[in-house]
């Protein structure tokens, strides 16, 4: 299933924040910064990354339902949705 590239720019700008983020971790590691703010930053990265999953497999069950989609391709995504959970 195709992702249309317009819908997807929320998902994009929510893993280019993340990718900043886990940067920030990497450097928080090298500064040898506290394990609480550390632990605390890379649970965000975490959640970002899992939010722009969810987002994509929301999308796909959208083209789904929108373009009458089989059971096939309905259990598809639904798998890529339990992978996340």
């Amino acid at each position: 299933m195709q992702l249309d590239p317009e819908e997807m720019t929320p998902v994009i700008n929510r893993i280019k924040r993340a990718q900043g983020q886990l940067a920030g971790v990497l450097r928080m590691l090298e500064e040898g910064r506290e394990c609480e703010d550390v632990v605390t930053q890379l649970a965000a990265v975490s959640k970002a990354l899992d939010r722009a999953g969810f987002a994509i497999v929301a999308s796909g069950l959208q083209q789904c339902l929108a373009n009458g989609a089989d059971e096939f391709d309905v259990k598809k995504m639904e798998k890529l949705f339990l992978s996340l959970a």
